[in-house]
């Protein structure tokens, strides 16, 4: 992500507690867009969601996708990413969550025993800045 402009890369930081807005597509080819947490590790996007969502089944079946991200304190100032899914793991894919919970919220957040939670790894292949 050496990519993005300087300006933008606040955007991407967990102390900004952004949301993305998260873009896959439905089998019938329609868009499906779901706001999201998300984290980096540095080089990649990280999702996580719970197996059998639609946007887990969008991406297992379709993986491109793009993401708005808009600037809390300004959503003209944004990034747009373009890219693909390039892995989807349980491992570790519950503590993840409750690393972005806590980032989001600032605590713990409670999950279903019956819910299988994924990571999905981004890899961002276009980028535009606005703003």
């Amino acid at each position: 992500m050496d990519n993005i402009p300087e300006k933008f890369k606040k955007l991407l930081k967990d102390e900004t507690k952004a949301f993305a807005f998260l873009a896959t597509t439905m089998p019938d080819l329609s868009p499906q867009v779901t706001p999201v947490w998300f984290n980096t590790d540095g080089g990649y996007i990280l999702i996580n969601s719970v197996k059998g969502r639609v946007k887990d089944s969008n991406m297992r079946s379709r993986p491109k996708v793009a993401l708005a991200i808009p600037d809390p304190e300004n959503p003209y100032h944004y990034l747009q990413i373009r890219g693909r899914v390039v892995e989807i793991t349980e491992d570790g894919a519950d503590e993840h969550f409750q690393t972005l919970a806590r980032i989001y919220t600032g605590k713990p957040f409670e999950t279903s025993d019956d819910q299988v939670r994924v990571i999905f790894k981004i890899l961002p292949e276009g980028i535009d800045a606005h703003g």
